[in-house]
């Protein structure tokens, strides 16, 4: 776990650094702590990408402790601060463990690093030893099955996959057969990361999860949908439109250690009450690790 803390504390380096720098030096120009203070702070973590609607909930929640605990020392803004966003968070790890059979839906936009998480959460499975079946449903982009294939075939696992441009709904009812006579622990589900007209969106997804609900009623399902961080509020936006589409059960945030946008996991869990179930802190296949909200506000923050 210290290794994951590392990798963590590495990746929000660009957001811990805007973060710090901006605190610094706002509380280096106060003797007391007043309104003006606040207004400053609040622009400080709405710049970091934790978004004006949280960012103010933050700000009154802060308010309030000052006032409640009588703080007068500026430098423990600092320190509050940090407890409140990890309170916000949540505590402690997210859940993680999985009954078996359970199938995993992967939704998210092309290009936010959707068939890269999956092929290392297959990873992640397979080092908890859970025998993974991988569905390559998203048929209308040639390069994600074959992207996909070289990821299964690095892992050693069995992927199933029709032509381009074939039913996605068939290649699910097909993985679910696999996936029962091969007894797997695991079926994860790439799926085609279209916008562009939501109602085919919402269709499509409805169809797979009757084929899931009819065929492989015993099974488990979560539904994640892959974030990247680097788009910070459009992320938010983007998660907006596929919670109307679907039940989403946690988000999986790519791409952090290339953004100093790492406040959007305060937004996302906020805003739209969805967990932040696994971050991606690099691009090497292991580069993936189940969320700790406390982990998280210690590395936004370092030593304080």
């Amino acid at each position: 776990m210290a290794n994951f803390f590392q990798k963590m504390l590495n990746s929000l380096d660009k957001t811990r650094n805007q973060l710090q720098s901006g605190l610094d030096t706002l509380l280096s120009k106060f003797v007391s702590i007043d309104e003006e203070l606040f207004e400053e702070l609040e622009e400080i973590l709405i710049l970091s990408d934790v978004g004006a609607s949280t960012s103010m909930k933050i700000m009154d929640r802060l308010r309030a402790r000052v006032k409640l605990e009588r703080v007068t020392a500026v430098s423990e803004i600092k320190r509050l601060l940090s407890e409140e966003i990890a309170i916000m968070l949540g505590s402690g790890d997210v859940d993680c463990t999985y009954p078996s059979p359970t199938a995993i839906l992967i939704i998210g936009v092309n290009g936010v690093g959707k068939t890269t998480s999956i092929g290392k959460l297959t990873n992640f499975f397979q080092n908890q030893r859970k025998k993974v079946v991988v569905a390559a449903a998203d048929t209308f982009r040639a390069a994600a099955i074959d992207q996909l294939e070289v990821w299964c075939k690095k892992c050693g696992v069995d992927m199933i996959r029709h032509k381009e441009n074939s039913d996605p709904g068939a290649v699910v009812f097909d993985s679910v057969a696999a996936a029962k006579s091969r007894k797997a622990d695991i079926l994860l589900c790439d799926t085609a990361g279209r916008l562009q007209n939501k109602k085919n969106l919402m269709e499509e997804l409805k169809k797979i999860f009757r084929i899931l609900s009819t065929q492989f009623s015993e099974a488990h399902r979560e539904v994640y949908l892959v974030l990247d961080a680097t788009t910070g509020q459009n992320g938010l936006s983007q998660a907006k439109i596929f919670k109307e589409a679907a039940d989403v059960t946690g988000v999986i945030l790519t791409k952090l250690d290339g953004t100093a946008k790492g406040g959007i996991v305060i937004a996302i869990q906020d805003e739209l009450k969805i967990p932040v179930k696994y971050i991606c802190t690099g691009e090497a296949i292991d580069d993936i690790q189940p969320f700790d909200s406390g982990d998280f506000a210690k590395a936004l923050f370092g030593d304080i």
